[in-house]
């Protein structure tokens, strides 16, 4: 099931993918969610079910639309800016099968872009594929957009929240991890046209994160953890490099230290991406990381002030659409 809004750019090598699979789908529905470009005209050139909401609605009820189309036992989610590896969904039912306390699979985005676009696409490839990869095995959070998941999940804990255009999948995985276990693997990869512009990135990590807090306390209550993309240890020497940037005038050693600890804190992401880029590469990929880690803060700061003063945090802004479903 493939949500989908102004998705031209990538739909065909999406559709492209889903009919090269070595395990072929019983069904494809695409739900056209209110777009404006070729994305409908695209989709009903495959031989696939084409659902159409008007207006845009968001990926929540797109997925919602998809899953009451459906006919099958397990719904494969794949969102339309991706093009799926052609053994993941044989993979994905394999795993299923072996194991029935199994509710839902999903997998990892792959180091390099679906459409290369730039440095800031790599870099969020790479990051993408990188903390994905190191968490594979039993988790506690889903990531919907390549995974599996049996209808049972469902019919026992609802649809997706469609209240929310960000962070749909952590709110729907702290209501499936109590009655199903949710497994990560890299059995299931697609490659992902993932945002290249930097503004455009920090903005998109800022909004996401306005749920982090309100997510991770939630879990708690329920004895459970996230799975999530920067480690404790990542976040608190960004953290300590930005309380230290007032102070650079008189204490210039502060930011730098906080700086070489960040460093220290992701070495192994940044020997990979030496590794699968080059060391040429390491000081982009440094920069941006820390951006998008002031972005994480910033965002889960404002999101923990809305929790405290009992705001709505991350709901659906009408009129906003998600770039990529």
């Amino acid at each position: 099931m493939i949500p989908a809004h102004n998705t031209s750019r990538t739909l065909a090598a999406c559709l492209d993918s889903v009919l090269a699979q070595s395990r072929p789908a019983d069904e494809v529905i695409v739900v056209d969610d209110g777009s404006t470009d070729r994305t409908a005209r695209i989709a009903h050139g495959y031989p696939c079910t084409v659902i159409r909401l008007a207006p845009n609605r968001g990926v929540s009820a797109a997925r919602n639309a998809g899953i009451a189309a459906a006919t099958g036992d397990v719904l494969f989610f794949l969102d339309s800016d991706e093009a799926l590896g052609p053994d993941s969904v044989a993979a994905a039912l394999e795993i299923l099968d072996a194991d029935p306390r199994c509710g839902c699979v999903h997998g990892i985005i792959a180091p390099d872009p679906l459409f290369d676009d730039g440095p800031v696409e790599r870099y969020k490839t790479l990051h993408a594929y990188w903390w994905r990869a190191r968490g594979v095995g039993e988790v506690e959070t889903a990531f919907f957009a390549q995974a599996a998941v049996r209808r049972e999940v469902f019919e026992r804990v609802g649809g997706f929240d469609e209240t929310l255009r960000d962070s749909e999948d952590l709110e729907l995985s702290d209501r499936i991890a109590p009655h199903f276990t949710i497994v990560l693997t890299d059995r299931i990869v697609a490659r992902h046209d993932e945002e290249h512009r930097l503004g455009a990135l920090l903005a998109e990590t800022f909004r996401r994160a306005l749920l982090l807090v309100p997510a991770l306390r939630s879990a708690r209550r329920g004895g459970r953890g996230n799975l999530t993309a920067n480690s404790p240890a990542s976040v608190a020497t960004a953290a300590a490099f930005f309380a230290a940037l007032p102070f650079a005038v008189v204490a210039p050693v502060l930011p730098v230290l906080a700086l070489l600890a960040f460093c220290a804190a992701n070495a192994g992401l940044l020997r990979f991406a030496a590794r699968h880029r080059s060391a040429a590469f390491v000081p982009f990929f440094t920069g941006v990381h820390l951006l998008a880690h002031g972005a994480l803060l910033s965002g889960a700061a404002l999101g923990a002030l809305r929790m405290a003063a009992g705001a709505p945090t991350g709901r659906a802004v009408p009129g906003r659409t998600e770039p990529g479903r």
